[in-house]
């Protein structure tokens, strides 16, 4: 079956290839360069997805991750907050700016058993720098397993403010 969608899936991209088109959705957001001096940054998280004909709620492990993707400039993050499935402000994770170095990373982790965030978890991040720079990879990834199943996803940012 793997073997049938990857080969259906080369299919349609050479058909898209030979009529001389390829819509944005099968391009990888990675090939552009973002550049910017700040933003605010939605992230999706899921503390649990449900599984099931019964919407049984599988616990998930959730990963904030923040990559400093320059290679020359830092930039100053000035928020990390976490909200509930309602928009409701659960916890914040900076008592101070954290300065990312050229590179670098942080990240924050939420453990599978914390349900306080529910089905529509969010993040939001806000970050800036003094000089326009490449635009940090915000993500969070999700990974849960319970009795020999596992799961595991990410879910990219999404900026919502510059």
């Amino acid at each position: 079956m793997r073997h049938f969608v990857n080969s259906t899936l080369l299919t349609f991209i050479l058909i898209l290839l030979a009529v001389g088109t390829i819509p944005d959705f099968c391009l990888a957001a990675s090939s552009e360069v973002r550049l910017s001096k700040g933003q605010t940054v939605y992230v999706p998280a899921y503390s649990n997805v449900f599984t099931g004909p019964r919407k049984l709620p599988f616990q998930l492990a959730t990963t904030l991750s923040i990559r400093n993707t320059d290679l020359s400039a830092s930039f100053q993050i000035t928020a990390i907050d976490y909200y509930d499935t309602g928009g409701k402000l659960v916890r914040r994770y900076l008592e101070k700016p954290q300065i990312l170095g050229p590179l670098a990373s942080s990240f924050v982790h939420i453990e599978e058993k914390d349900t306080s965030g529910g089905f529509g978890a969010n993040f939001i991040v806000k970050w800036n720098s003094d000089r326009t720079m490449n635009s940090p990879i915000i993500e969070c990834v999700m990974i849960g397993a319970t009795g020999g199943q596992g799961i595991s996803f990410v879910s990219p940012g999404q900026e919502i403010k510059e």
